[in-house]
């Protein structure tokens, strides 16, 4: 091409060989990213997956240690290492365990605006005073539980009674006053506490399914922790793991699971102690966290 003066220009452009080594050049740099950058994504998509697994681990075992702190004393029953059964209560206080010698209008008067109601376990209770405030008011159907020594009692109904009325208390006799189903509690226990069991749940069970050590082919643990609830109450003591498949869902991708219980942990036999491990793995990421729990079991 020339110009109007008469000399002559090149268009501009790149060569063949400059786009051979524009390609070259691209290309080690697109591996050394690779080799350096992909590593670095590798751990930190695995560090999220790891962290994620044991926030799901974490929000499980806290759900289980409540329950336990909650329970019932001397309710938690372990078939086996890999569920067990409690009663989470919602509440509890003391009763009035004597009549109100001051302000009932007779002796042995019957519970009245002007008599007392004590909790006498001498012979068959229709209701009671409450003496303490309580957090989460029972309401009818609710089931109070008196002075639990071992599981059998609360289980079997011999300490539990249904709540069929709740009311103010006359303030010279308690705060509230509970009427039961007729009901003659257990001799032997003058401590005056009580526990109130929420009859939408009644006893629970937790359960560990599936997690038997092992991977599924995507690197998935093959287990499945559930909250059983709304069974009712079993007399007998579970000879196995109940099948948890309407239960509530805990945590999935379990790996392996263990709970053991010791009812006399410790000096005094009035102290429990709860061990609960869960293990959850996703392709093949695996967190396992661990957690434990003193129970009280002094009704």
């Amino acid at each position: 091409m020339t110009t109007p003066t008469g000399t002559r220009c090149h268009s501009a452009g790149f060569t063949l060989v400059e786009l051979a080594m524009v390609i070259v050049v691209g290309g080690i740099m697109a591996a050394t990213l690779v080799v350096f950058f992909r590593p670095a994504m590798e751990n930190y998509l695995a560090s999220r997956a790891r962290a994620d697994l044991t926030d799901q681990a974490d929000t499980a075992l806290r759900r289980m240690l409540r329950d336990v702190r909650m329970a019932v004393p001397n309710s938690i029953r372990t078939p086996g290492a890999s569920c067990f059964e409690l009663v989470p209560s919602s509440a509890g206080g003391r009763a009035r365990t004597a009549p109100d010698t001051v302000n009932d209008s007779a002796p042995s008067c019957a519970p009245s605006s002007t008599c007392a109601a004590p909790l006498d376990n001498t012979q068959a209770t229709t209701a009671f005073d409450v003496l303490t405030p309580m957090s989460t008011p029972p309401t009818v159907g609710d089931f109070v539980v008196v002075g639990n020594q071992n599981p059998a009692d609360v289980y079997g109904g011999v300490n539990r009674a249904l709540i069929t009325s709740v009311s103010t208390a006359y303030p010279a006799f308690g705060r509230t006053r509970l009427g039961v189903a007729s009901t003659q509690f257990p001799l032997g226990y003058d401590g005056g506490r009580f526990s109130i069991v929420p009859a939408a749940q009644g006893a629970v069970f937790y359960v560990c399914s599936g997690a038997d050590g092992t991977l599924d082919a995507s690197g998935n643990g093959k287990g499945t922790l559930a909250r059983l609830m709304n069974y009712g109450f079993n007399a007998a003591y579970p000879t196995a793991c109940p099948n948890a498949a309407n239960g509530d869902v805990l945590a999935t991708r379990v790996r392996s699971c263990t709970f053991v219980y010791d009812p006399n942990q410790g000096a005094t036999q009035q102290s429990g102690f709860v061990w609960m491990q869960i293990e959850l793995t996703r392709n093949a990421e695996s967190a396992t966290l661990a957690l434990g729990a003193h129970v009280s079991n002094a009704p």
